[in-house]
């Protein structure tokens, strides 16, 4: 969507708040033994409490509150009864509907001791995520975000997912524009200011291939690489974007 009214952005903002309040406990507790499931209820608390409701259930039945994937899982994981591991990479994905507007956040956590690949691959995807911020402005096209991000996570030894991209969001979900992490030729939208887009950034320490679980929710590397994922929901301006998930 894009922003036309002060009150349309406190919207916004009122919902970006309660994603951060999400992640937050969500990430609070990640720990080797907790089950995905255990922590899919904890930030379905946080959420009744704070009177919104997940976005992915609500436009699309997702079988859970939160999408949590874990290592090769990339995103869209089914919370259960898989238990977290010491050196696990686990992605945590909230999106959610609050008063009739939408924002979409992640992160990636590692659990307990993660390897130095591991921790680096998180890195890059956050680097990524900010090198991106300095052409999510007025004026850049959609295109010159994919090809930030591509640039510094290839220049690390990493790899896009391709298939896996950014959107535009704010009444549901995904909204127009793509907002791919290459340099798609086919991204030629200009930003303009109010408009509301995710950015993330989804890589993998392998190929970048990308393949569809049996659940058919869960989206993971072809080749069992670990995966990691850095998002914010944003509003395009003049200068630096405003990010409505941020802390």
């Amino acid at each position: 969507m894009s922003i036309t009214s002060p009150q349309e952005l406190e919207g916004l903002q009122a919902a970006g708040a309660v994603v951060r309040r999400v992640l937050e406990a969500l990430k609070s507790c990640v720990r080797p033994g907790i089950t995905t499931g255990e922590l899919d209820a904890v930030g379905a608390l946080v959420m009744r409490e704070q009177g919104a409701r997940s976005a992915p259930a609500m436009v699309y039945g997702f079988p859970g509150t939160n999408l949590i994937s874990v290592n090769d899982e990339a995103v869209h994981g089914i919370p259960g009864d898989r238990i977290l591991e010491d050196g696990d990479l686990v992605k945590l994905d909230v999106t959610l509907e609050k008063d009739g507007f939408m924002a979409d956040a992640a992160e990636t956590v590692a659990v307990g001791h993660a390897s130095d690949e591991a921790l680096r691959l998180i890195a890059c995807a956050e680097r990524a995520f900010a090198q991106a911020m300095l052409v999510a402005r007025q004026g850049f096209c959609v295109f010159e975000i994919g090809r930030a991000v591509e640039r510094e996570v290839r220049r690390d030894g990493f790899f896009v997912i391709r298939k896996l991209v950014g959107h535009g969001i704010g009444r549901t979900i995904h909204e127009d524009p793509r907002v791919p992490n290459f340099p798609d030729p086919s991204a030629k939208q200009t930003l303009t200011a109010g408009l509301v887009i995710t950015v993330e950034p989804i890589i993998a320490a392998g190929t970048g291939d990308a393949v569809l679980g049996s659940d058919g929710w869960t989206v993971r590397t072809g080749d069992g690489s670990s995966s990691a994922h850095y998002e914010h929901t944003i509003v395009i301006t003049r200068e630096k974007p405003i990010l409505l998930t941020a802390a």
